[in-house]
C-alpha cells in the first residue's frame, strides 16, 4: 500500500472551483512530463484532452504567417494542456488511494524541519498542527518550505526577476471553432517583446503578452492600447476584439517573472523540495511542469534502490542541481529566441541545417529536440549544443577559407 501521505493545499479543491485562481498560462506537455505520467498510468488520460502543437506559427508585423515545425524528421509535438484538467486528473488519481488524504484551503504558516512539525491555518482561521517523517515541499516559486531551508546553514539560494512582465488575454472561439489554426504555438515576435497563443479545449486561445514593464507603462489609455495593437499585432486585434482587449488589458497589472536557483534540495532525511520550489524558471521553454515531473521520475528511481533516506535525498540533490540550473538558463535564452531570433534568417538557416544533419546523422540532436523530445539531462543538452556550434564554426571557417583561396586563384589566373 505504501506510506501514508497527507497533502496540504493552500487553494480550494480545483474540481469544485467555479473560478480558478492564480496563473493560467497554458502548460506545454513534452516527453519528460509524458514519461512521468506514463509511469503512474495517466499519460493517455491526459493526452485525451490535450491539443497537439506541431510547431511555431510566426506572425510578422504585416500579419503574414509562416510555420517552423518542431520536429520535421520524426513529427514529434508538444501538447497544450489545461491546468485545471491536469490537476483534476491527478487529484482523481489520488482519491483512489486510501493512504492519501487531501486537505484543501490549508495555508502553511510555520514549520520546523528539524522536528518535522508544521502549522496550517484552515478556512475557519483555526490553527492545524501536523507532523511528518518527511516533509516534501511542492509549493511553487514562492515556496514556504524553501523559506525554512534558507534559514539552515549550507543552503545556497539566488533569484532573478527579469525586466519583462506578462499579461494574459484571450482569443475566443467563433461559431464554435478556433479562429486560428489550432495545432501550433502562435508567436508574434517583436524584437524586445512578443505575444504567444496556445489552444484550449473550448476552441479559444490563451494569449500571453510579454513586454518590458516600461513598455506596459506607456500604455495608459484605451486609444494608446488600440494604436499599439494596430501597429504591432494587427492580425490579432480583430480576433481578440477591441472591447475584450481593453477589458482584459486594464483589469490587472502585468505580472512579474522570476528565475530561482538553489541547493541542496533536501535537509537530512527530514525535508525535500521539488518542482518550482526547487528550480522556478521563466515559462519560455515550456519546461517548468515537465522538469517538475522529471524530478519525481528521478527521485522514484533513487528511492527504488532502497538506500537510507538521507543518502537517497542527498543523491537526488547531487544528481539534479546542475540540470536544474541548466534549464533555468535555457528558459532565459529561449525568451530571446522567441521574441527576436525566430524572425531572423540566421535562425531559419540554423533550423534547416540542424534538421538536415539530424536526418543524415542521428547522433546530431538539435537543442530543442534534446530538451523537449528526449530525457537527455539538461546540462548535457547545453554541452551537446556547444560542440555542435564549435563544429559548425570550424566547418564554416574552412569553407570560407576555401572560397577565398578559390577566388584568389581565379583572380590570379585572369589578371596576373
Amino acid at each position: 500500500m505504501g506510506n501514508h501521505v497527507d497533502l496540504y493545499e493552500y487553494r480550494e479543491d480545483i474540481r469544485h472551483a467555479l473560478v480558478v485562481q492564480g496563473r493560467s498560462i497554458n502548460l506545454a506537455l513534452s516527453q519528460r512530463g509524458r514519461r512521468a505520467l506514463a509511469a503512474v498510468g495517466l499519460e493517455e488520460k491526459v493526452l485525451a484532452t490535450a491539443i497537439p502543437m506541431r510547431g511555431r506559427m510566426l506572425h510578422n508585423i504585416k500579419g503574414n504567417t509562416s510555420v517552423v515545425l518542431y520536429d520535421p524528421c520524426n513529427n514529434q509535438c508538444l501538447y497544450s494542456v489545461g491546468r485545471r484538467q491536469l490537476n483534476e486528473v491527478l487529484l482523481d488519481a489520488c482519491d483512489k488511494f486510501p493512504n492519501i488524504q487531501c486537505h484543501f484551503e490549508h495555508k502553511l504558516t510555520a514549520a520546523n524541519l528539524r522536528e518535522g512539525t508544521m502549522e496550517f491555518r484552515n478556512p475557519k482561521e483555526e490553527v492545524v498542527f501536523a507532523g511528518a517523517d518527511l516533509i516534501v515541499g511542492c509549493d511553487g516559486a514562492f515556496s514556504s518550505v524553501r523559506q525554512q531551508l534558507v534559514r539552515l546553514p549550507g543552503f545556497n539560494y539566488s533569484q532573478e526577476y527579469i525586466e519583462t512582465g506578462y499579461l494574459e488575454l484571450c482569443i475566443p472561439s467563433k461559431l464554435g471553432d478556433f479562429q486560428m489554426p489550432a495545432n501550433y504555438l502562435h508567436i508574434w515576435p517583436r524584437d524586445s517583446f512578443m505575444m504567444i497563443a496556445l489552444p484550449n479545449q473550448d476552441k479559444s486561445f490563451t494569449v500571453t503578452l510579454s513586454m518590458p514593464f516600461e513598455v506596459f507603462a506607456k500604455i495608459q489609455s484605451k486609444e494608446q492600447l488600440l494604436n499599439f495593437f494596430r501597429k504591432n499585432f494587427r492580425d490579432a486585434l480583430p480576433l481578440i476584439g477591441e472591447e475584450q482587449l481593453i477589458k482584459d488589458f486594464f483589469k490587472t497589472r502585468p505580472q512579474h517573472l522570476v528565475s530561482i536557483k538553489c541547493r541542496p534540495y533536501h535537509y537530512a532525511d527530514k525535508a525535500l523540495i521539488l518542482g518550482d520550489a526547487a528550480h522556478a524558471m521563466v515559462p519560455y521553454y515550456g519546461q517548468g511542469m515537465n522538469a517538475g515531473m522529471e524530478d519525481v521520475t528521478l527521485l522514484t528511481g533513487i528511492l527504488d534502490k532502497q538506500l537510507p533516506l538521507d543518502k537517497a535525498l542527498a543523491q537526488f540533490t547531487e544528481s539534479r542541481w546542475q540540470d536544474a540550473f541548466a534549464i533555468c538558463d535555457l528558459a532565459m535564452y529561449n525568451y530571446v529566441e522567441m521574441r527576436d531570433l525566430t524572425k531572423r534568417w540566421s535562425f531559419r538557416l540554423r533550423k534547416w541545417l540542424d534538421t538536415l544533419l539530424f536526418r543524415l546523422f542521428p547522433g546530431w540532436i538539435p537543442l530543442y529536440n534534446s530538451v523537449s523530445f528526449s530525457s537527455m539531462p539538461y546540462s548535457q543538452c547545453i554541452a551537446n549544443r556547444k560542440w555542435q556550434d564549435q563544429l559548425l564554426k570550424r566547418v564554416s571557417g574552412v569553407t570560407l577559407f576555401g572560397v577565398i583561396l578559390a577566388a584568389g586563384a581565379i583572380y590570379a589566373k585572369r589578371f596576373i
